[in-house]
């Protein structure tokens, strides 16, 4: 009987894909590759590349103990062929293989490729998740506008996560107004559970060292998760320790603490080490036994199967186009900030030195400061897609690009989204520390020391009054706009000109 290639990629590590089961233990071949068109297709965080890297090799270890026979390429294999259809073809040529079995991948880039890979090669549906992407379509078709709470709540239903019979627990589907506290300093938080690289993580940083010195980001401290086992500790630890008031502080940010109260656990969902459902499973159980507050289950268990699940539906829904959509025309080059040059505004600062070393940012940090920026600054959506892509160690296009194409850019003029989150210093103000001791003043508006945010709101807003003035949500601010008077407006617009043209020009602003 011929044997069958079973091909594994670096974010499909669960014992339970939909290719495996499809498979023979006795006669297929598993396929796993790290090669440079996956390695290098965006400049890649160096703890992003060793996680990954790390989690395969030990992933590949417990294929083995499991009875499969697994051909593994490393990056530094002389014979590796640096794609994955290469690789297919190459042990295809070895064992004598026509058939390929894979999951579907989770970006059009790679399920455009396995297509043209000139073996058989059957793609199976990604079952890890909640929604199907059959089902996604179908809760789609026929309406106007694509809400995640509309979608949330009816994966609430179909999963009975927090639910009474046909209500929501607590008699609403969301606690919001409960969970937008500043995080005050607290010596005794816990933090996320950090892991000491074992002898194979360690030959895979020496690899990363190697290979792709000069990629942004530091490799050293690793303290990731790479094993199944390992992933789950640290999902309990957050459940125990961090989870019960992760809802009302899960917006806060505080100088020099970049978890607070956030699990850490999203890179491993995104590689396969976690599954949706026992993730939510560990957090609907702790507000069943009355450890966690329903606040901060709800928040949590939203992220998961709310906008986790919704942003995927809409990523496939879109086509593969979408991750180079810009609506808004925005056209202006990224800033050296974003890689580390010189800024002076502490927000930004604060948040890209945070991502460099930890290949991590909350959610609030993501949108309101370093996306904030980019869509009120008219930066090109395609560059900040590909800077998120880049250097966060969750990052995969599936998830990446509809968090920043649509819900942070509104490049997609609006299809996650029904309004830009278009933001002044008041919000960063209001729930973080930034803004003390920062060059710029949040409550100065214009002249010597304004705040850029206050500058840009308004440009942007200005810019975009075509597009935006009618929106239910935004009439308000426009009024407020037009009551200011004519010479004022002059100065937000000229100022916010001048920030952008010695931005643009490469000064550190």
């Amino acid at each position: 009987m011929v044997s069958r290639l079973v091909l594994i990629l670096g974010d499909q590590l669960s014992p339970d894909m939909a290719c495996l089961r499809d498979a023979d233990r006795a006669r297929d071949t598993v396929v796993m590759a790290e090669v440079r068109s996956e390695a290098t297709y965006a400049p890649h965080h160096p703890k992003k590349i060793a996680l990954i890297f790390s989690a395969m090799r030990h992933f590949a270890e417990e294929l083995r103990g499991d009875g499969w026979t697994v051909a593994y390429t490393r990056y530094d294999d002389p014979e590796n062929a640096g794609s994955i259809p290469g690789e297919l073809l190459r042990r295809a040529d070895e064992t004598g293989a026509t058939e390929v079995i894979a999951t579907e991948p989770g970006e059009w880039r790679l399920i455009e490729a396995m297509r043209d890979c000139p073996l058989e090669v059957k793609l199976l549906p990604d079952d890890r998740f909640v929604c199907s992407r059959k089902d996604f379509e179908a809760w789609a078709e026929g309406r106007k506008e694509l809400r995640m709470e509309w979608f949330y709540r009816e994966m609430r239903r179909r999963t009975g996560y927090l639910m009474k019979g046909d209500d929501p627990a607590g008699g609403k589907w969301n606690y919001d107004k409960l969970n937008r506290k500043p995080a005050a300093r607290d010596l005794l938080r816990s933090a996320p559970m950090s892991f000491t690289p074992d002898d194979i993580t360690e030959e895979v940083l020496a690899l990363v060292q190697r290979e792709f010195p000069d990629n942004f980001g530091s490799l050293r401290p690793f303290d990731f998760a790479v094993t199944r086992g390992d992933a789950r500790r640290a999902l309990s630890h957050f459940v125990r320790r961090l989870l019960p008031e992760f809802g009302p502080y899960q917006d806060a940010m505080l100088t020099g603490e970049p978890y607070l109260n956030h699990a850490l656990i999203s890179p491993y969902l995104n590689v396969g080490l976690l599954s949706p459902q026992e993730v939510c499973d560990a957090v609907q159980a702790a507000w069943e036994a009355g450890e966690v507050p329903i606040q901060s289950a709800e928040g949590f268990i939203r992220q998961i199967i709310g906008w986790r699940e919704f942003v995927r539906g809409v990523y496939f829904l879109e086509g593969p186009d979408y991750p180079h959509r810009n609506a808004l025309n925005h056209q202006r080059k990224l800033p050296p900030l974003y890689w580390g040059a010189e800024t002076r505004m502490a927000c930004l600062r604060e948040v890209v030195a945070q991502t460099r070393d930890n290949a991590y940012a909350h959610h609030i940090q993501r949108l309101m400061v370093t996306g904030n920026f980019a869509l009120i600054a008219g930066i090109d959506p395609a560059e900040v897609h590909e800077w998120y892509l880049s250097v966060y160690a969750d990052a995969f296009e599936w998830v990446e690009a509809p968090n920043t194409v649509g819900m942070s850019q509104f490049a997609d003029g609006g299809v996650v989204g029904s309004k830009p989150y278009a933001s002044s210093a008041n919000y960063i103000d209001r729930m973080s520390d930034y803004c003390t001791g920062c060059d710029y003043f949040a409550e100065k508006k214009t002249g010597k020391g304004a705040c850029p945010f206050n500058l840009l709101y308004w440009h942007f807003l200005n810019r975009h009054r075509d597009r935006f003035e009618k929106n239910h949500r935004m009439g308000a601010i426009y009024a407020s706009w037009d009551r200011m008077d004519e010479a004022r407006r002059e100065t937000i617009l000229e100022e916010a000109d001048d920030f952008l043209t010695r931005m643009s020009r490469g000064e550190a602003v």
